[in-house]
């Protein structure tokens, strides 16, 4: 893949960033160095090779997965104005 200097003014506008046309020309070589670095990355064999999520090999801690209603309604409402058998009491706003 090759990119030319249109490419490089069509992706500095989509990015939003001023670029002059001195940058742009050095730009382009940069970029087509970039991508040919990453199509030699096509040439590696990883096949047998297991995708890793870090290098140490390491199990995701999980939590039980249980519904409970957490006993905290007193907490929650320890810090209301008014509240009746665990629930908030506010003013009736409706007639």
């Amino acid at each position: 893949m090759s990119v030319d200097l249109k490419t490089v003014k069509r992706v500095a506008h989509l990015a939003r960033i001023a670029v002059s046309e001195d940058d742009a020309h050095r730009m382009t070589g940069e970029l087509n160095a970039i991508l040919g670095f990453v199509e030699q990355l096509n040439e590696v064999d990883v096949s047998g090779v297991e995708p890793m999520t870090s290098v140490t090999p390491m199990e995701m801690k999980k939590r039980v997965d249980a519904v409970t209603d957490g006993n905290k309604a007193a907490d929650i409402v320890a810090n209301a104005p008014a509240t009746d058998e665990n629930f908030f009491l506010v003013p009736k706003v409706v007639e």
